[in-house]
């Protein structure tokens, strides 16, 4: 499968709060970069979208991969649903402008169908996600956990390749067909739900829960022992619910979400928490900053 890469993100002909990027400094020793690598449009800001808009507001270069076009999220009328092919271009577009609000760098698609991700070759996942580690060069990488946070068989299986992709990019002997130089990511984080946001969640899009293979699944909250880091994004979460309205065709599955009072929002997007996976930095818990240990200002 050949990624489609959208990227340079330009803002013209977007709404007035779609802001424009502030330039970038890459190849700079000193450029901090982030990757996050998800499942579907509407993750980046949903799942991550407080931490986007933060360090890209702090200059740091902020990167996306998502693997499908969320091509069968249609929550309208079934008449009016307008197919795989449309919807997929349709939230396509949604992720562009969303990504433009959040101050995303770049954005990069993969042709995987949505709800098949884990039905996908690994091998070959893992390699189109190690050759896009090598290129970025990210100091920081993010994905769900490894229950998908509610038991998406989409998010595992994402957390699964860019787990084994982190891993593999350091390693001179993985090839991948772009024959780009290893590259050591120095730190990773997966999703680290509290129960405080798993009940804000639900308030808005009921109970989280699937049945795959006729079991069960539902989402599950960290122990606050067990999440590492705890990130204060609350000076960005309207832009990030900014960013979320940008996902139209969804907004019929949010509609509870657009009722809810402001303290909700500042619940869902106010603050990151994520368990740190590894760090090849020196860092202690808790921390409040995915960069520590990382910044200039750390090793000096």
């Amino acid at each position: 499968m050949t990624p489609t890469r959208i990227t340079p993100i330009k803002t013209s002909g977007t709404r007035r709060s779609a802001r424009t990027l502030p330039p970038t400094r890459s190849g700079s020793a000193h450029t901090l970069r982030l990757l996050c690598i998800l499942a579907h449009p509407d993750d980046e800001s949903l799942g991550v979208g407080g931490i986007l808009a933060k360090y890209a507001a702090e200059g740091i270069e902020t990167y996306l991969v998502t693997a499908t076009r969320g091509e069968k999220g249609w929550f309208g009328p079934p008449e009016e649903n307008p197919g795989p092919a449309e919807l997929g271009k349709i939230r396509e577009g949604e992720l562009k402008e969303a990504a433009k609000v959040l101050g995303l760098r770049e954005v990069n698609l993969l042709d995987y169908h949505d709800g098949e991700l884990d039905k996908a070759d690994q091998c070959v996942l893992t390699q189109q996600l190690v050759r896009h580690i090598r290129r970025i060069r990210p100091h920081v990488m993010v994905t769900f956990d490894q229950n998908g946070v509610y038991g998406h068989p989409d998010h595992i299986a994402a957390t699964r390749a860019a787990t084994a992709a982190t891993l593999a990019a350091a390693d001179a002997g993985f090839d991948e067909p772009g024959g780009l130089a290893p590259h050591t990511v120095s730190k990773l984080y997966y999703f680290a739900w509290t129960d405080e946001v798993r009940q804000a969640y639900e308030a808005a899009f009921g109970e989280l829960v699937m049945q795959i293979d006729g079991v069960e699944r539902r989402a599950v909250p960290w122990p606050h022992w067990a999440i590492s880091t705890w990130i204060d994004t609350s000076a960005h979460w309207e832009t990030v619910w900014e960013a979320i309205k940008y996902h139209c065709s969804q907004l019929p599955g949010y509609q509870k979400l657009l009722d809810l009072p402001a303290e909700y929002h500042r619940v869902l997007w106010g603050r990151g928490t994520f368990h740190r996976v590894l760090s090849l930095v020196p860092t202690r818990d808790p921390e409040d900053d995915m960069f520590a240990g990382i910044r200039v200002s750390d090793s000096a």
